[in-house]
């Protein structure tokens, strides 16, 4: 009788911890689905952006690959959230066991992003973007992807260079237009009941500081994408440590149903 009893206690303190890993891992697999969820959102908004961004994240092959890395890996997290939880609500080991393999080659791929990332962060750097736009910034070639995606960025920011608009001294843009000193997109433009206009283009375009804008984009665009880089630094943290806990629960729930 005492046997008995014990076996079945232990049975159902089995049954409830067993139950208790299939809501976690419901919670944690809804919580990566949601994740998921954001990051197409994110993806989607970037490639529709009809502000300007589609045209510097198109000018750019890094950043056009990344907008695509990151709808792929919105779509994946959206399937896996799904399955996780159809697999921990239905107990179901062939989804769970899917579910496994899918989130570790993506939790693989995660850490390998941010290794490679880590290794080409010099290419972010003002030395780079500098010697970069006095070689091949044009001023006025728009069927050059490097140069439209330059004066996007200069008109969308109100930003001149890299650092300033000393950049453009003994570049290319000068040999082209060597009676310029800063191109058009540097100017400061007014707004006038609703039109937009150049506040004084050939002064602008002769070098007076007081019609150009006089602060360099690098600075301009760290300081406007700062806090977003930080949010998307925890955002992925949280995303390695909820499918990490995702693929213990899992594994665990896989293991436990007869």
């Amino acid at each position: 009788m005492g046997l008995g009893e014990a076996s079945a206690r232990g049975t159902s303190m089995e049954g409830d911890c067993l139950g208790c890993i299939k809501y976690l891992m419901f919670v944690f697999n809804f919580l990566i689905f949601l994740g998921g969820s954001f990051l197409l959102s994110v993806g989607v908004w970037v490639v529709v952006d009809p502000t300007g961004f589609r045209e510097i994240v198109a000018a750019n092959p890094l950043l056009f690959t990344g907008v695509y890395i990151i709808l792929a890996m919105g779509g994946m997290l959206f399937l896996l959230g799904f399955l996780g939880c159809c697999g921990a609500i239905r107990e179901n080991k062939c989804l769970l066991l899917f579910f496994f393999m899918l989130i570790l080659i993506i939790f693989l791929a995660e850490l390998a992003a941010a290794i490679l990332a880590f290794i080409f962060r010099e290419h972010l750097t003002r030395e780079y973007f500098t010697k970069e736009l006095k070689r091949y910034y044009q001023g006025y070639n728009n069927t050059d992807v490097f140069t439209s995606t330059w004066n996007a960025i200069m008109n969308t920011f109100d930003c001149c260079g890299v650092n300033s608009p000393e950049d453009f001294e003994e570049s290319i843009f000068r040999f082209i237009n060597p009676g310029e000193v800063v191109p058009e997109a540097c100017c400061r433009r007014n707004n006038h009941l609703g039109e937009v206009g150049f506040s004084n283009r050939e002064e602008c375009l002769s070098g007076s500081m007081l019609y150009r804008n006089n602060k360099g984009c690098y600075s301009t665009v760290v300081d406007y994408f700062e806090m977003y880089i930080y949010v998307a630094g925890a955002l992925a943290i949280v995303v390695l440590t909820i499918e990490l806990f995702a693929m213990v629960f899992a594994m665990c729930l896989f293991r436990g149903i007869q």
